[in-house]
Parts: structure tokens; sequence; C-alpha cells
């Protein structure tokens, strides 16, 4: 439209052009009858064509929850795709929900903090929740599944995790729970009203328990980052699979599948902060770890029973009868 009402105010090809920034040839083909439209391109083949499909039905079977690229990646490798994760992202960028808010984090020292809470899995009836311990300084992370968030189940969990660990941090941080705080700042600022069993795990495992501020979760900010990429990348992947089987995730599987995730995904990659494997760091963090008493996995795991003792008579005699022999041989 600039270009015809320029040339009926008298305007020459090149004046034109010069005013509209546009080459003299444009400014011709505008002026002979041609719109301001190009034919799109022919779209080309990509190495994630192929595999279109598979991604559109994972991504339905995980609805509403969505996989991370970085799990479909893994998964399309496996099938033999050899294209890079940048046109992977972009193909679920429109089917995907909008990423969660990023949290804060800060930096301890090897063997100083263990951030440790619980995430609900899925609600109601059947309930599933995971109990989660990540090491401040490696980002090593421990999870045990169970249904419910009582006290022996965080005793299972924080023991669990010094065991995976290979040994117990200066320090845990916990959220707000009943099974770890009853009551806050009841002595004084900072001086808290502990949960009598949590207070004699510590003592018996020589960790001091603390705990963040009220409204003020992402404290924990490694633990809790951690739970969205354990929902993502484990829980959600491994349900959609039993969903198309007809099966349903139960703690017992959840248990079982991820120790193996954890072993060989989760504390293998390459963290975003560190730059670094947790399991690389893990080597050098567990050097300033605590040992873990051996009576606490004793409680936890009762001993087998004893042997039964069979009541065979005694095949003992006096002293006097082997006097007697000793005198009959002399």
């Amino acid at each position: 439209m600039e270009v015809r009402v320029l040339a009926r105010q008298g305007k020459g090809v090149r004046e034109i052009a010069r005013a509209l920034g546009i080459s003299r040839n444009t400014v011709r083909r505008y002026l002979r009858g041609a719109e301001a439209q190009y034919a799109p391109r022919p779209k080309r083949a990509t190495k994630l064509a192929p595999y279109e499909d598979y991604v559109r039905a994972r991504l339905a079977a995980a609805h509403p929850d969505v996989i991370p690229a970085t799990v479909l990646l893994r998964e399309l490798a496996e099938q033999g795709y050899t294209g890079g994760i940048s046109q992977l992202k972009a193909f679920m960028a429109p089917l995907r929900r909008a990423p969660c808010d990023p949290v804060v984090r800060f930096e301890t020292e090897p063997g100083e903090q263990m951030q440790a809470d619980f995430t609900t899995v899925r609600r109601g009836r059947d309930r599933l929740v995971a109990f989660v311990a990540t090491l401040g300084y490696s980002r090593t992370t421990y999870v045990r599944f169970g249904d419910d968030e009582s006290f022996p189940a965080w005793e299972a969990g924080l023991v669990g995790a010094f065991d995976y660990f290979g040994g117990v941090p200066q320090h845990v941080l916990f959220d707000n729970a009943k099974p770890v705080l009853l009551d806050r700042d009841v002595y004084g600022p900072g001086r808290h009203r502990w949960n009598p069993q949590m207070l004699a795990l510590a003592e018996q495992c020589a960790f001091t328990p603390r705990v963040c501020r009220p409204y003020r979760a992402r404290t924990k900010g490694k633990v809790e980052r951690f739970n969205s990429y354990l929902k993502g990348s484990f829980v959600v992947p491994l349900a959609a699979t039993l969903r198309s089987g007809g099966l349903g995730l139960d703690v017992q599987t959840a248990n079982r599948e991820v120790r193996r995730w954890l072993d060989q995904v989760a504390n293998r990659r390459m963290h975003g902060t560190t730059k670094a494997r947790p399991c690389d760091l893990l080597v050098y963090e567990r050097q300033h770890l605590q040992p873990l008493p051996g009576g606490v996995m004793m409680r936890l795991m009762p001993p087998a029973p004893p042997a039964r003792v069979l009541p065979f008579p005694s095949i003992q005699h006096p002293l006097s009868v082997y006097g007697e022999l000793m005198e009959a041989t002399a």
C-alpha cells in the first residue's frame, strides 16, 4: 500500500526504495500488482519426525502431568533417534504446561547439611507420598515411597538416607511438620519444642535438627526442586508405562524401581547448578559425614529369631568318674 501511495504521489522507483528501505526490484514487483506475500516454504523433514507420534502418545498418557524433554530424549535415543534436544523441546513447547517458578538455593560445606521433606504424589484413598532427602553439597538424593507421613515414616526415611549416603551430616533441615516440631519459639526465639521421638533420633544419630521459617518452605530449595524433578522424570514416566499396561503405581513398585533410577539416572546426571555429577561429589562429601550408629539400623531392622535349641541330654559326667577311669588305666 505504501509503495502504491508513494507512486501516486509521483515518486520514482529509486526514491520509493530509499524511503521504505526496500530494493528497487521489490518496488517494481509491487507496482506490477504482486502483493507482499510469499509462498510458504515446504516443511523440511526433521530427525524427530518419525518419533512425533510417540512423543504425543507419551505426553497424552502422562496428562495432566508432563514428562520432561530430557526423559523423552533418553527414551527416543534407545529407539534410534540421533537428533538433539532443541528440536524436541520446540516440538513439545505447545503441548506442555508452563514451568514452575524457580526456587532459592544457598550453598553449604561438605557434610554440613541435608534437606529432608515429604512430597505428595497421589492423594485420596490410594495415597502415595515420597520422603526425599538431598545432601546440600553434592546434591545426592535418596527417595523412599510410602502411604503416610507419620514419625515412623520420617524415621525410616532419615535412617535409609544416612545408610544410602554412607554417613550422617551435621544438620538436617526440615519443614514445620508435626512429626518434627510441636511448637515454634516456645522457649524463646529459635528455641522450639521438638517432637520427642525426632529429638531422640537426632541425639542417637548425632545430627542437629533445624526448621524453616513459617511460610518459607522454599528455604529448602535443593530438595524442593528435586521434588519436581522426581515427579516429572520418574513418577510420571513410570506411571504412564504402567497405565499403558493396565497397571497402577503402588508403594512396592515405586520403591523397587526408584533405587535403580537414583543410581543410574538422578545421581549420575550433570547437575545444572554444581555442573558436576552428584555421585562424583558424594565421594568427597562422604569423607565429611559422621558414621551411622549400628544400633539404629538394628532397631529398624529386627534381627532374625534365634535358632531353636534342641533339648539334648547332657553327656557330661561328674569329675569323680574321670578320676576312677584314670586309676583303672594306671
